[in-house]
């Protein structure tokens, strides 16, 4: 059993347990720090009864006109905790904010070597909207996909109409 509940300054000395994960972006103080005063409503951890953290979820809401949408910028959720279904609450919870906000679509990126996330992500209804080549600094560089769902306000579904090309990250708005 585990609660959602938003995350906290606090939260910041207990999360390594599930920052620790190779897949898991992970970012400095003052990045988390931003998200947590610009997007609050976005910034959730799942909790177990006894306090540990099992995962959480960081967004925001950008863009503008038709272009306004839900980005989920860090989606992680602890080795111990996986499959128990947390990361699709998580997901759940950002889309219902950006449902409120509403925004036309939620999208977030995903290395293009994470199947199992990019599996998941396509079982909750995200599609791969684009091609994002070497988004991810490494060893060499990554590409991401770009993965989108739409939601209630993109009646035509015209945010999830995939690009036929790959973009290089400074084409991404």
């Amino acid at each position: 059993m585990s609660i959602l509940r938003p995350f906290t300054c606090d939260d910041m000395f207990k999360f390594n347990n599930v920052n620790l994960d190779p897949l898991t972006e992970t970012y400095g103080l003052s990045f988390y720090m931003q998200y947590l005063a610009h997007w609050p409503e976005y910034f959730q951890v799942a909790e177990s009864p006894s306090g540990e953290i099992m995962g959480y979820i960081m967004g925001k809401a950008e863009g503008h006109c038709e272009n306004w949408h839900g980005h989920v910028t860090a989606l992680t959720v602890s080795p111990d905790h996986r499959r128990l279904g947390l990361a699709a609450t998580l997901m759940k919870f950002l889309e219902e904010v950006s449902e409120k906000k509403q925004a036309y679509f939620v999208d977030l990126f995903v290395r293009v070597s994470n199947k199992v996330a990019i599996k998941m992500y396509q079982q909750l209804g995200y599609i791969v909207y684009r091609t994002v080549l070497e988004y991810y600094s490494g060893d060499p560089d990554e590409d991401a996909y770009d993965m989108r769902k739409a939601l209630s306000r993109d009646v035509k579904k015209k945010s999830v109409i995939p690009l036929t090309h790959p973009v290089r990250p400074d084409e991404v708005d």
